[in-house]
């Protein structure tokens, strides 16, 4: 009996069967197309491979060929080479054979020069023995006695060329000094206008005047202790503030003080020391940079930090109204220059004027003169001896041992003694007026006395009946010496003592009294 299911069976074994045989188909149709593809990419590779082979080919036997050029080539130039050597051969064996055969009579030469040289060494023997037998001389008199007279000659010819330029220097030295200094005080030092100090502080109101002085003035009076300066107002300007003391320093520590707390406006006793301080910092900073400054401008090389501060502090310092500073720093210049001029040592020189007056740093503070001080702070700095030495000997106080210390003094001179260089106080140059007078008029024979062109000048005129001429040339020198010794005085005074006599005589006179007389008489 046949089921459905056999059907059903059967049916899907045919399709599975005809499935099979088509992949069967197309797999062997894949094989078959791969076979082909495969076949013919192989053909395409062997003739690929043989096209390249046949290029490599013809690049490698090109390059063979190339190399085979370029042998033949170095072979021609190692021939060539070859050639050349042996012709340098040949010639050096030549060139060898002729230097032998110069050798040879060069050898010759040197037998013959040497039996001349001692047939002459025994000839200058002969002449020697013969010339001592002939003088009675040996050699080292007969040496001895050239050297004597060569000596005499030259001893007389030095001295004249001495005498010569000693002369000629003495001829020539004051116009070429004049020359120099002329030259050296147009190039060196600048007019700088003169710095006016201010001792005063001008206050805005009376208001901050009541602040700043406190109550009971207990502000002011700590300002005053802790800077070291006396604050006096002026009567007849109640806001205007002066600051008293003699310590420069100070005082622009209380100024800077001042100033700052008027700024604020906050015056207490915590604030007044707080400004105290930065003012004190402050002014210590710019001493420094000052001395910086001017060390670094004249180029006179490194100089102690501490020297810089007190060279600042001539920043501060006046003298005559000229300020230390400036007046140090065109002594410098001045200096310097004619140093480089005489062909001496500019930064020396330099160093020397713009040190000579650091004394006067701190002349205030320490006892001694300026020259005093300045000579120790040279020598606490170990400075040059040539800068001690034109420290010490600038006014005279020991003898000069350098040239640089007369370029010092000469630019200390010329800087102190240009025309608006210093000043006086009105009542130092009225007593100095008075002064000149005062030591003319105790003078016996003396009848006036006069000081004009502002002190530069006295002049006396005395009773001709009590002094004669020579008497009255003595009043000069006399009243001259005075002067120097007691006066402080700037540049030059010139002393003028006048006598003047007359005598007079009337003709005739007499006979016409007489003869009125006699007229009225009759």
């Amino acid at each position: 009996m046949y089921h459905w299911g056999d059907y059903r069976s059967s049916s899907t074994k045919a399709a599975a069967s005809r499935r099979n045989y088509a992949c069967q188909a197309t797999a062997e149709e894949l094989v078959n197309k791969a076979n082909v593809e495969a076949k013919e990419k192989s053909n395409k590779i062997l003739a690929d491979g043989k096209h390249q082979t046949l290029d490599y080919k013809e690049s490698i036997e090109e390059e063979l060929d190339s190399y085979q050029a370029d042998n033949v080539t170095r072979q021609n130039r190692i021939d060539q080479r070859q050639n050349g050597l042996t012709q340098t051969s040949e010639r050096l064996d030549d060139l060898h054979k002729k230097l032998a055969e110069k050798q040879a009579d060069l050898n010759e030469l040197k037998d013959g020069i040497e039996q001349l040289n001692h047939q002459a060494e025994e000839l200058a023997g002969q002449r020697a023995t013969t010339l001592q037998q002939r003088g009675s001389l040996s050699v080292e008199q007969a040496k001895q006695q050239v050297l004597d007279r060569l000596k005499i000659s030259l001893d007389r010819e030095r001295d004249v060329e001495l005498k010569y330029q000693a002369d000629e220097a003495q001829v020539s030295a004051p116009k070429m000094a004049k020359i120099m200094a002329v030259d050296a005080i147009q190039r060196a030092p600048l007019d700088i206008p003169r710095e006016h100090i201010e001792h005063a502080i001008q206050i805005s109101d009376v208001n901050t005047k009541q602040k700043l002085v406190g109550r009971e003035s207990q502000n002011i009076r700590y300002i005053e202790t802790l800077t070291g300066v006396d604050l006096v107002f002026d009567p007849d300007d109640p806001c205007l503030l002066h600051v008293v003391t003699q310590d420069p320093l100070r005082r622009e520590v209380a100024k800077t003080t001042i100033s700052n707390l008027l700024v604020t406006k906050q015056i207490n006793t915590q604030s007044i020391e707080h400004q105290v301080d930065i003012a004190q910092q402050d002014l210590g900073n710019e001493l420094r940079r000052t001395g910086e400054k001017v060390v670094g401008s004249l180029h006179i090389g490194w100089m102690h930090p501490d020297l810089l501060k007190i060279v600042g502090r001539l920043k501060y310092r006046t003298s005559y109204g000229q300020n230390v500073l400036n007046h140090s720093v065109e002594v410098a210049d001045i200096s310097g220059l004619m140093a480089a001029e005489l062909g001496l040592d500019v930064k020396i020189a330099k160093r020397a004027g713009l040190l000579h007056d650091i004394g006067k740093a701190i002349d205030r503070e320490v006892d001694g003169t300026h020259v005093e001080l300045g000579v120790k702070i040279a020598d606490a700095y170990n400075e040059d001896p040539q800068v001690v030495n034109s420290i010490a000997s600038h006014h005279g106080d020991v003898d000069v041992t350098t040239p640089i210390a007369h370029l010092v003094a000469a630019g200390d001179s010329i800087s102190g003694g240009r025309p608006g260089a210093r000043s006086e106080s009105v009542e130092e140059y009225v007593n100095r007026l008075k002064n000149l007078e005062r030591i003319a008029s105790e003078k016996k024979g003396v009848r006036e006395s006069y000081a004009i062109q502002a002190g530069r000048e006295i002049r006396i005129i005395v009773d001709p009946k009590q002094l004669d001429d020579k008497q009255n040339q003595r009043l000069a020198e006399q009243v001259k010496d005075q002067i120097e010794d007691e006066l402080t005085y700037p540049g030059k005074i010139k002393v003028t003592s006048i006598r003047d006599f007359k005598a007079v005589a009337y003709v005739g006179a007499e006979k016409k009294k007489k003869a009125k007389k006699a007229s009225r008489g009759a």
